[in-house]
C-alpha cells in the first residue's frame, strides 16, 4: 500500500507521519515536493537555503521517487497541497491511498502565524486541498477527532482503507527522527518532545483581527471537506 496524505501546515501532519513509522511494516517520506515547490515560486520560508541544498529541487525526480519500489511492505508520504504546483508531475498519486487531513483554519493560522509571520491563503493550502480532493477523491480525516480519541480515530482509519490497525501507532520515541526534513529543526519543536498525540483540543484561539480575512476565505474549504469526514 502506498498512502499520500495531504495536509496543509500545522495540521497534526507531523505527529501522523511519526504515528505510521512507528509501525514494523511502513517506510515514510517527509515533504518530498517542499524544495522544488521553493525552487519554483522562490517564497522565502525559514531555512530557505538549507532546504535547498538538502532536497531535491526536480519535481519529476520527485515524483519518479514516490512511484519507486520500497523495502518495506507499505510506504506513508506526508505531502502538502500547495506544493503541487501546476505543472508538477500528479500522476504517480493515482495508484495511491489518498487521504485528506484537515484542521480548522482558526488553529492552523494560529499556530502558523507562531512560526512565520502574516500567513496567506496560498500558505495555508486549504483552496488547494480541497482542488485535489475533487481530482483524486479518497479518505479525509480531521485531525482534532485523532486528539479527540486517536486509538479510535486510527482504528476507523485502518479499516477505512482495508489496512490493519497496529497499537504501535499510538506512541513513538521523543526527538527526531532518520526521515524528518531538514525544515524541522524549525517547524517540529513540539512533536519532538512528544512521545504521542497530544490530548483534545480546547475551544477556538481568538484570531487577530488582520487575519480575519484570511479565516474568512478558508473557513469554506474546511466546511466542504468537514462535511465527508470520516466519523470515528
Amino acid at each position: 500500500m502506498r498512502i499520500a496524505m495531504w495536509s496543509g501546515p500545522r495540521n497534526l501532519s507531523t505527529a501522523l507521519m511519526y504515528s505510521f513509522g512507528s509501525r514494523g511494516d511502513f517506510a515514510v517520506m517527509d515533504e518530498p515536493f517542499y524544495a522544488a515547490y521553493l525552487a519554483v515560486t522562490g517564497a522565502d520560508h525559514p531555512m530557505r537555503r538549507e532546504i535547498l541544498d538538502r532536497h531535491e529541487t526536480d519535481p519529476y525526480r520527485v515524483a519518479l521517487t514516490c512511484a519507486a519500489p520500497v523495502a518495506t511492505p507499505h510506504l506513508y508520504m506526508k505531502h502538502m497541497p500547495h506544493h503541487m504546483l501546476p505543472g508538477f508531475p500528479l500522476d504517480w498519486a493515482a495508484d495511491c491511498v489518498n487521504i485528506h487531513l484537515i484542521r480548522h483554519p482558526a488553529r492552523v493560522i494560529a499556530s502558523y502565524a507562531a512560526k512565520r509571520e502574516k500567513p496567506t491563503l496560498d500558505d495555508i493550502g486549504f483552496v488547494q486541498q480541497t482542488t485535489l480532493y475533487e481530482r483524486l477523491g479518497g479518505v479525509v480525516i480531521d485531525s482534532s477527532d485523532i486528539r479527540q480519541n486517536p486509538e479510535k480515530s486510527l482504528r476507523s482509519l485502518c479499516s477505512a482503507i482495508d489496512l490493519s490497525f497496529d497499537s504501535a501507532m499510538l506512541s513513538w520515541p521523543p526527538g527526531p527522527r532518520p526521515e524528518d526534513g531538514v525544515w524541522a529543526a524549525h517547524w517540529y519543536g513540539a512533536v519532538h518532545r512528544s512521545t504521542g498525540f497530544a490530548g483534545a483540543e480546547g475551544p477556538l484561539p481568538q484570531i487577530e483581527t488582520a487575519q480575519l480575512p484570511l479565516l474568512e476565505k478558508a473557513l469554506p474549504h474546511y466546511e466542504r471537506m468537514a462535511a465527508r469526514a470520516l466519523k470515528p
